[in-house]
């Protein structure tokens, strides 16, 4: 597969030979640099030998060598070549206080929630300079294949955990020799033993990850980078058994890297944040891609006092300070997990707290199960995902409806969270452990990102060939290069809608029903949508009587452009909703009173003045859809309408209909309106653009320019693309 990818052609490589050596877990050690909008980085990936050499190698590595040399005829590769030289272990040995080494059956020191603190050292790595010796090794060795994008690889370096001092209780391994043989095979060993640790020495494992992370180098690798991969090797090394299971990077990413958006939050100041889209982590650090890689990792993060760093993590990170005006932040992750999952934003974030909040927050803790749902949750049952600290196992965890949780956001928006979001947070956790059961993490932390922030994402299924590997693991995204993909909601409604629909024909009762056992049944685990649609319909044996089936739902909702038939014929039943009537009632009266208006023109009769009815913000969004139908609107009722909802106070749904209507009638004293939100809510803004250039009008189009003008340096990229080839 890898010769026939094409990076110009819209789909997106996934590089990574996962079938061949798969990361367990990562550590990065990371220094975030706003000056230079540069994150400098050292990473230690741990492997297991992969699923498809696994499953082969009882033939013998002879007869396993035919299938990477295929891999390895990708291409005649240049490899850099760094002499070993000057590379030394740290100085001081670190310990995380957090982790204290405990044996199966000892007292987990987490707090009572579940939400683990820490202490964290600082640790760093002295390597050699740049020093390229450029050869060509052949086809012979076995080819490591990362996901790797807008990065500076340095150096690459096999780690010797063989050197940590009590890893040997780890391994089984007969009396340790000279023979350098026996060495890698220790080595290999001894991270085999440490990444299958048994769950309940998870803190063990992390301790034992971290020591070997700072372990000296034992030879550095020859590596190349191409535009989507890195590509790592040992001379003499053929198979993947043979090859460093503890590999050490250290890299540097790039201003433009598409992984991150360095840009300023709402009030100014300067952050950074992993984007996720739309090729993940890659441009942040070498990673495997591919979803079926699932790990754990930790992170120890650098930066100068006065930001906070927030990362997916199960512990509650507080800030070390290492030096004067230099913080170090710690996080990791117990659960197995995709590394497009690591997200990270660096900014001068606030917490949002509220004192006497604390007395909601325990009623809402307090929180009672209808007693079959109880019962559900309490069922023992063996979890069907690999081996981790389970949230699932734990009946304390299990009756948790409220998980800890902290807010987070620029300084100019921390009284509006204070009076609006703190109160729907534990609202949310409760209903979601009311509709779906056990929380699958521990604690949450919630970030108000930055307006360039790109709030749309996507899930691209393709049925039978969602996540279709090659021999090697490496796959490809479809369509994943393709920048106006992100912002078509079409996948988003026709999956609301066909979700909707199950619920009305099984009752909803049966549905939220099958929603919990799916989520008890599959978490932890990577799931398609036939694997929900299937277990939904095996509880529903009428159903499949009834002639509903899998393949019918796929060919009449998901493989087919356009409304689906099943939602046109409940188009009428959807118009006798009372709510839907309300608002057609208040859109007539709309388009009445604009009739009299254009033709009493000016001449204003206040015995015509009508009465509108309020209206909800979903409700809002109808009214206004159903007026952008009608032709002309003329500008005083386009400024009743304004003041009679407060268009201009509601949400970004609203506010962008809005828009819309301004745009369409060319509406100057909404314009204001307009560059409002082009600035503030950017990824909804774009189809505004497009509308502003599409109306040939000079003022519609210099305020595009204008707005774009202003916005793109820190507009997101896949957004500032698009808009570009609108406006050029």
């Amino acid at each position: 597969m890898e010769t026939q990818l094409d990076p110009m052609k819209d789909d997106l490589p996934l590089m990574a030979n996962t079938s061949y050596m798969l990361v367990k877990h990562y550590i990065l050690d990371l220094d975030v640099d706003f000056k230079s909008k540069v994150i400098d980085g050292i990473i230690v990936l741990f492997f297991e030998t992969g699923s498809q050499y696994r499953k082969t190698s009882s033939t013998g590595k002879g007869g396993c060598q035919l299938q990477f040399d295929e891999t390895c005829k990708m291409r005649a590769s240049e490899f850099c070549h760094i002499p070993v030289t000057n590379v030394t272990a740290c100085s001081s040995e670190t310990e995380y206080n957090d982790f204290a080494v405990c044996g199966k059956g000892e007292e987990d020191t987490s707090d009572k929630n579940g939400n683990h603190s820490n202490e964290e050292q600082a640790s760093g790595i002295s390597s050699s300079k740049d020093c390229c010796d450029i050869e060509n090794h052949g086809n012979k060795d076995f080819l490591l294949v990362l996901d790797c994008c807008d990065l500076s690889v340095l150096t690459v370096e096999e780690v010797d955990v063989a050197a940590v001092s009590g890893i040997e209780k780890l391994t089984r391994s007969a009396k340790l020799t000279d023979a350098s043989k026996e060495l890698e095979d220790l080595r290999n060993q001894i991270v085999h033993e440490l990444v299958t640790l048994p769950a309940d020495r998870w803190k063990e494992q992390l301790y034992y990850f971290t020591r070997c992370s700072q372990a000296p180098g034992c030879g550095e690798l020859l590596f190349t980078t191409g535009t989507w991969s890195l590509e790592i090797k040992k001379s003499g090394i053929h198979t993947p058994t043979d090859f460093p299971h503890a590999i050490r990077i250290r890299y540097k990413t790039k201003p433009e890297g598409r992984s991150v958006t360095w840009t300023t939050d709402q009030s100014g100041r300067p952050c950074v944040y992993t984007m996720g889209s739309p090729i993940n982590n890659r441009a942040l650090f070498p990673c495997q891609e591919p979803p079926v890689a699932l790990s754990t990792w930790q992170a120890s993060v650098r930066t100068a006092a006065g930001f906070v760093v927030l990362m997916s993590g199960e512990n509650s990170a507080e800030p070390v300070q290492l030096r004067e005006g230099i913080l170090s932040w710690y996080y990791y992750v117990t659960m197995p997990m995709p590394a497009s999952t690591f997200t990270i934003a660096v900014g001068c974030w606030q917490e949002v707290k509220q004192q006497s909040f604390t007395a909601a927050i325990q009623a809402n803790t307090e929180f009672s199960l209808p007693s079959s749902q109880a019962d559900f949750r309490w069922h023992e049952e063996i979890c069907g995902h690999v081996e981790y600290p389970c949230r699932f196992q734990n009946p304390a965890a299990r009756l948790q409806a409220v998980i800890p949780y902290r807010v987070f956001a620029p300084w100019c928006l921390m009284e509006r969270c204070e009076e609006h979001l703190l109160q729907l947070i534990p609202q949310c956790l409760s209903a979601a452990y009311t509709t779906l059961g056990t929380h699958p993490f521990s604690r949450l932390d919630v970030l108000i990102v930055p307006s360039n922030f790109s709030s749309l994402g996507m899930a691209r299924p393709n049925r039978e060939s969602t996540g279709e590997l090659s021999e090697s693991g490496a796959s490809v995204v479809k369509h994943g290069l393709k920048a106006e993909k992100i912002f078509m909601q079409v996948h988003y409604l026709k999956g609301y809608f066909l979700l909707r629909s199950l619920a009305k024909t099984i009752g909803e009762t049966s549905y939220f029903a099958s929603l919990r056992k799916f989520v008890h049944k599959f978490h932890g685990q990577l799931v398609l949508s036939q694997d929900f649609l299937c277990m939904l319909l095996e509880d529903i044996p009428e159903q499949k009587e009834s002639g509903l089936t899998v393949e019918d739902i796929f060919q009449n909702w998901l493989d087919t452009s356009g409304i689906p038939k099943p939602l046109l014929e409940e188009g009428e039943t959807w118009k006798e909703c009372q709510l839907v009537q309300q608002v057609s009632s208040e859109v007539t009266k709309w388009i009445q009173t604009n009739q009299r208006i254009r033709k009493s023109g000016k001449k204003k009769r206040k015995q015509d003045e009508v009465v509108f009815q309020k209206l909800l913000p979903d409700q809002l969004v109808l009214l206004l859809e159903s007026l952008l139908e009608q032709k002309t609107l003329c500008p005083r009722i386009l400024q009743c309408l304004e003041k009679t909802y407060q268009l201009r106070e509601q949400d970004a749904e609203v506010r962008h209909r809005w828009c819309e209507l301004v745009v369409k009638h060319k509406y100057v004293p909404g314009y204001g309106d307009v560059e409002k939100f082009l600035r503030e809510d950017q990824a909804m803004g774009v189809y505004l653009y497009g509308e502003l250039m599409v109306n040939e009008d000079v003022k519609q189009q210099e305020l595009a320019h204008k707005c774009f003008a202003a916005a793109r340096e820190h507009m997101d990229a896949s957004s500032a693309k698009v808009v570009a080839e609108m406006l050029f």
